[in-house]
């Protein structure tokens, strides 16, 4: 049992989902118009000064890069209203999950944001994470990072009691994840190949309705995160391994205190104790809908909401009658 964090409960959960809807709406007025970094900026300006009116003393843990790469929402940003007494917030957010996506019109954009207790979230570098993902429902151990993939799906096929055949495997439609596919197909396992968007892929292993069995394959180490709060709040397991591309990547790794370079991160591991997890679709997803402009000037967003210590899971239909 989660303990309830009565840190966390002076900021409310609603308010995580207005600040995800502030972003998601300033970056849908970007949809399809083929500019990434205008739909990127209009999200991170909009959750900055959402969150900049919240009562707490926050800290920026996952954002959109360091200080000299982000001038806003940078990686030990202070947020908050109250940074002289509040409470201590730990947060990692992605104001637009699926920048590209979102220029070009594409399914599953989401704004993100994760917060817990100070300490409470993986302080993980801007690098890539190699990830293995289950629902909940499987015993501890069924899947391991280490093993190859198709000792996991094998795995995973016996504890769910059904044939790899039966199983589907969600994985980013990216050139380096042939042989995770090849293996996949090799034990007649359906693969679901997304284009961008790897924060919903893993909560999709979540949801029995989405029909993913696994989450496979490498993305950013700060979506590694986020998705790995949300597991932490409906169940499931997650691990992670960051993957280092050069030295500089490496330097940044060290800076943040992470020494052992080829550990293999466990859910809590990135997020411990109790957090709260929303997002509000940019553009219509499996996980949610996107927004949507009305005659009148009425704008319509859906945002999920979860909790880890009441595991509770919100839907939240909004009406914005004034626009934005």
């Amino acid at each position: 049992m989660i303990s309830p964090s009565h840190v966390l409960d002076r900021v409310l959960v609603l308010e995580m989902v207005r600040v995800t809807e502030a972003a998601a709406i300033a970056a849908s007025k970007w949809i399809g118009r083929g500019n990434n970094d205008a739909a990127d900026a209009a999200a991170v300006e909009a959750m900055r000064a959402a969150l900049n009116t919240l009562p707490m003393d926050g800290t920026v843990v996952i954002g959109e890069g360091e200080r000299d790469e982000a001038p806003m929402l940078y990686i030990g940003e202070k947020v908050g209203s109250a940074q002289d007494g509040g409470p201590k917030i730990d947060i990692a957010l992605d104001p637009l999950e699926g920048t590209t996506i979102t220029a070009s019109a594409g399914p599953n954009a989401l704004a993100v944001l994760a917060i817990a207790e100070q300490g409470g979230l993986l302080n993980a570098p801007d690098t890539y994470m190699e990830k293995l993902a289950i629902g909940p429902g499987y015993p501890e151990g069924t899947i391991d990072l280490a093993r190859p993939v198709e000792d996991n799906i094998r795995a995973i096929a016996k504890a769910k009691g059904v044939e790899t055949s039966q199983l589907t495997a969600c994985v980013l439609d990216r050139p380096r994840h042939a042989e995770i596919i090849s293996a996949l197909r090799s034990l007649d396992c359906a693969v679901k190949l997304i284009p961008d968007g790897d924060v919903a892929g893993v909560i999709a292993v979540s949801d029995p309705d989405t029909g993913i069995d696994v989450y496979m394959g490498s993305g950013g180490a700060p979506e590694g995160v986020l998705a790995a709060a949300a597991l932490r709040c409906v169940g499931g397991q997650i691990q992670g391994r960051l993957l280092f591309r050069n030295d500089d990547e490496i330097a940044r790794a060290r800076r943040w205190g992470i020494d052992d370079l080829d550990r293999i991160y466990v859910l809590e591991d990135m997020a411990k104790g109790d957090c709260i997890f929303a997002a509000t679709g940019v553009t219509d997803g499996s996980l949610l809908d996107g927004v949507h402009r009305h005659k009148g000037g009425c704008i319509t967003t859906e945002s999920i909401v979860m909790r880890a210590s009441s595991g509770t899971v919100r839907r939240v239909r909004a009406e914005h009658r004034k626009g934005a």
